[in-house]
């Protein structure tokens, strides 16, 4: 993408821009090279989209023919309007997972679409994107229960051995739960498509695990997405191999990254999508039904060259086995108000995550989870994590015992300032066990939060 050219498209075309423009002095015909690109003020939901009436941030004053709605962390709804020229351009992101990690060109394939239906951004998006695959076709099938477990067991085991495989795609945390109602994947030939959530290497081999997916690398694939413009990236054989390889090894992951957590690592299409970092965050640019210059979305993370991430590993003595397309890096930790600090250090939802992914615990508990920092009348602070069991499991005080001896080794595995900042007395995390769908932690059916 030529960010200047997309710039001068914005500012003729968008009439909020142009006022943005104008409000910081700004002459667009003066801004011809890319040091002055770099030099726009960033816009965000704060300093622009909130600020103006919808029709004026659509290109010409016109709202397209599909909105979604998000929320965001505020509860303030947001509204972003869509196209099918916008579609397009993201089926690209579904089309490279189904076609060059699922084999999909060539086999029948049933597309369960567990997003959750509605004015979200997930569901009716995801339903699209992949219809669009079977006008360009695919042999793909698509069906649309939702998050809704109930009819996902009714309608799966009736469709799924008219195909050759099934994909799920959803948010990582619901897809375990599906998986863990216990139909026989195996038999269908399983894959996932998860987005909205970073999730470890150890999710990924133990998910693959019980749905009978023989190769994680290939059988699962996260889509880097937001509400504000759809998919941005997309996992490939590649960037997961990648992942893997670093997951190992949390220095050399700390080296590349600058964090003792493992991000989302996906590459993105330089061509629709441009990107880059401030001060730890992303920006991004690209035409959608919300046109975006320098949009900050608050995610934190960076962007890597391609010749310079497979250099980087190279030098650590890692060759992948899949070259992938030659198309940038870019990795997402997410939005630092999902991490609590304790006695200084960042603890981060990643590395609970990876605790209770490790056998024995991993059969017992869902691997959602509640983190917060609670003091006592003492005044004494704990780390204490709430962790949802699995159905039919009871708490117990081994359960807690083992649950916790699990996290604490993680997190001095991956977390080098919780090793070093947090006294030894003080690192064991409290359990508290709640059983499954417990109203007051996991509510069934919500989008589950891992910090208050």
């Amino acid at each position: 993408m030529d960010p200047i050219a997309l710039f001068h498209q914005v500012a003729a075309s968008v009439p909020a821009y142009r006022a943005f423009l104008g409000e910081h002095g700004i002459d667009p015909a003066q801004v011809t090279t890319f040091q002055d690109f770099v030099r726009l003020p960033m816009t965000t939901k704060e300093t622009y989209t909130r600020r103006h009436p919808l029709p004026r941030l659509c290109r010409d004053g016109v709202i397209g023919d599909m909105i979604a709605v998000s929320s965001g962390s505020t509860g303030e709804p947001s509204f972003w309007p869509r196209s099918l020229s916008d579609e397009r351009v993201i089926a690209e992101r579904f089309e490279e997972v189904f076609r060059d990690c699922f084999d999909a060109r060539s086999r029948r394939t049933l597309a369960v679409v567990c997003f959750a239906l509605g004015t979200w951004v997930g569901g009716l998006f995801t339903v699209n994107c992949c219809r669009q695959l079977a006008e360009r076709g695919y042999p793909i099938t698509v069906v649309a229960p939702g998050s809704d477990k109930r009819e996902i067991l009714r309608v799966v085991p009736e469709l799924a051995p008219h195909f050759d495989q099934v994909v799920l795609l959803g948010y990582p945390p619901f897809l375990k739960d599906v998986i863990d109602m216990g139909l026989p994947w195996s038999r269908w030939d399983l894959k996932l498509v998860t987005a909205g959530e970073v999730f470890s290497e150890e999710w990924r081999t133990l998910v693959a695990d019980r749905a009978g997916i023989a190769d994680p690398v290939r059988g699962i694939a996260s889509l880097y997405g937001t509400a504000d413009a759809g998919v941005l990236g997309n996992e490939t054989p590649l960037s997961v191999e990648i992942r893997r390889f670093l997951a190992e090894r949390p220095e050399t992951a700390r080296e590349l990254f600058g964090e003792s957590r493992l991000p989302t690592l996906v590459q993105y299409d330089p061509e629709v999508r441009f990107f880059e970092e401030h001060e730890g965050t992303l920006l991004f640019s690209g035409d959608n039904g919300v046109p975006l210059v320098r949009y900050h979305i608050a995610d934190e993370g960076g962007v890597v060259p391609y010749d310079r991430m497979l250099d980087f590993v190279g030098r650590h003595g890692f060759e992948p086995s899949h070259a992938g397309p030659r198309r940038p890096f870019v990795y997402v930790f997410g939005r630092s108000q999902f991490t609590v600090s304790y006695y200084g250090a960042n603890v981060y939802p990643e590395n609970i995550a990876v605790g209770l992914a490790q056998p024995p615990v991993s059969s017992l508990v869902t691997g959602k989870f509640v983190m917060e920092v609670v003091e006592n009348s003492r005044r004494d602070r704990h780390l204490v994590v709430t962790v949802e069991l699995m159905p039919g499991e009871r708490p117990s005080e081994g359960t807690a015992h083992a649950v916790a001896d699990s996290i604490l080794a993680q997190l001095l595995r991956l977390n080098s300032e919780f090793a070093h900042y947090v006294p030894g007395s003080r690192q064991a995390p409290l359990i508290r066990l709640r059983e499954s769908g417990d109203p007051a932690y996991f509510p069934p059916g919500a989008k589950h939060r891992y910090t208050r």
